[in-house]
């Protein structure tokens, strides 16, 4: 069954679904996990419903959820920034603990992407999280900037315009806007995967944000509480080598998959091994 609700997360009302298992009796109270979605989608995304559905029928009390600036969530439209992301994951963990058929000891996070990396921050940060899973996720935004922007030319251009996004702020006191793909390139073939109404345009202060992110500093943070860290083995958008980066910092129990079948978008595909 599910339920659209609300909650505050730093003033501002956020949207989610909760879905319950359908064995679920009354009053008995089920783990949870908090499913977040990737760089300026939704919680309508295909991915982020497979998910929640799949772990409802596991027994799992799911909350997808629409960061701020997403979806139907209040706040300025694709002004993402990674620890206003890491704060609405908290509070969607204060939420959840509170709802009558959850047990607040047994709240998980599974994240895509950009979610990825902020549920492994969160995670390591928050002891309240119980296990983190992360999809095509990534520990260090620069790190991950200079693979997404290879050569010596996209790398000077994408840094380019982190300085001209400081530099019109400061001149005009307004947002440099910059379209998604100059940020975070993806390939023609993987744009179908993208959530209905994703966000296209961002100001110049994600991609800073995003590239000082640091996933990394959290994720040995994290033990003893399992973590498992799925990638393709051979990403299109997210470097696999950011999944490996972030296993070699964790603690125990940590696993890393790297699966050879799938690639940036792993729940869209519905492969079979993620699904069984």
């Amino acid at each position: 069954m599910e339920e659209k609700v609300t909650f505050q997360s730093d003033g501002l009302k956020l949207a989610g679904i909760v879905e319950t298992p359908p064995d679920l009796r009354p009053g008995e109270r089920r783990p949870g996990f908090i499913v977040l979605h990737g760089f300026g989608g939704n919680k309508h995304g295909h991915g982020q419903v497979v998910v929640s559905q799949l772990f409802s029928q596991w027994g799992y009390v799911t909350l997808r959820v629409d960061f701020r600036g997403c979806g139907e969530s209040e706040g300025e439209r694709g002004r993402i920034i990674c620890l206003d992301q890491v704060a609405d994951t908290r509070n969607a963990i204060s939420y959840m603990a509170g709802r009558p058929e959850v047990d607040p000891r047994r709240i998980a996070l599974v994240g895509s992407s950009f979610g990825a990396a902020v549920a492994v921050f969160t995670g390591g940060a928050d002891r309240r999280v119980a296990a983190v899973i992360s999809c095509g996720g990534w520990g260090d935004g620069e790190r991950k900037f200079r693979g997404q922007h290879p050569t010596p030319e996209a790398w000077a251009k994408f840094t380019r315009m982190l300085e001209e996004g400081q530099r019109h702020r400061e001149r005009t006191g307004k947002s440099l806007m910059v379209s998604r793909y100059d940020i975070v390139p993806i390939p023609e073939k993987l744009r179908r995967n993208m959530s209905s109404g994703s966000i296209m345009e961002f100001p110049a202060e994600t991609a800073q944000s995003m590239h000082d992110f640091r996933a990394d500093e959290q994720v040995g943070n994290i033990s003893p509480r399992p973590l498992l860290l799925l990638h393709s083995a051979n990403d299109s958008v997210t470097p696999t080598y950011e999944s490996i980066e972030m296993f070699k910092r964790a603690g125990q129990p940590a696993e890393l998959h790297l699966l050879s079948d799938v690639d940036h978008f792993t729940f869209n595909e519905e492969n079979p091994r993620l699904t069984r």
